[in-house]
């Protein structure tokens, strides 16, 4: 009996469709870091509203839904998202690659184009250990230095305490990064989209990076607030 292969579907074959998986995956992770960096920054409210949040995140949709329901489908489609965004990207980058074997014969190559594909390039790879980390940290619980039985609120300050200054170094580095790769991604992706013209060119560079900068400042407010005991 012959084995029948599945073929993909041409949309996802093809440039067009892996461009437009690469954006629609980049924009459910920029609401990720939006909705994220809005939750870190209640810690600014206290104990109290950071612990209430926090538990807000594991009760959300009960008693219609069990525990943690909502929270577990949300963390499944980020997975999805971040798979989804590395398989696009991948795939692109491989395309290009072979639909340009011969490399140039002038060494004149762009400091710009040369920098963002740096940045996109080495940044993955330490945005995803980045991630890594994080879940173990603040998810798993298991290398926290406050332990399983700390409330959020303290395992956010235990981390970033000034004795832990390479766990906050780490983070430092690593959120920069996102700020770079979410700069020059929202930018990548206004071109891709067609939304960039002469016109707007300047308008769309400025939105890019002024996203990028609000997120980065925004998450690197936590870690620096407890390190410097605005927050304790």
């Amino acid at each position: 009996m012959r084995a029948v292969a599945i073929a993909k579907p041409a949309i996802y074959r093809s440039t067009v469709g892996k461009k437009a998986v690469m954006a629609v995956s980049g924009g459910v992770l920029v609401l990720f870091l939006i909705g994220h960096m809005v939750g870190n920054l209640k810690i600014f409210y206290g104990a109290e509203d950071f612990d209430h949040y926090a538990h807000w995140l594991r009760t959300m949709g009960e008693p219609a839904v069990p525990y943690r329901t909502l929270l577990t489908l949300l963390e499944v489609g980020l997975v999805v998202a971040v798979v989804a965004h590395m398989w696009s990207a991948t795939s692109l980058a491989l395309r290009a690659r072979r639909a340009r074997p011969v490399k140039y014969a002038s060494r004149k190559k762009s400091h710009a184009q040369g920098y963002a594909t740096h940045t996109m390039r080495y940044g993955g790879v330490i945005i995803a250990l980045f991630i890594v980390w994080h879940l173990l940290d603040m998810t798993f619980l298991v290398v926290n230095p406050a332990g399983r039985e700390a409330t959020p609120y303290e395992r956010v300050v235990q981390g970033f305490a000034p004795e832990n200054w390479y766990v906050t170094l780490f983070y430092v580095v690593a959120v920069i990064m996102v700020g770079l790769h979410l700069a020059h991604g929202t930018w990548s992706a206004f071109n891709s989209l067609g939304l960039r013209t002469p016109r707007n060119n300047r308008t769309l560079r400025g939105v890019a990076f002024a996203l990028a900068g609000v997120v980065t400042l925004g998450f690197l407010a936590v870690p620096f607030a407890v390190t410097f005991g605005l927050v304790s």
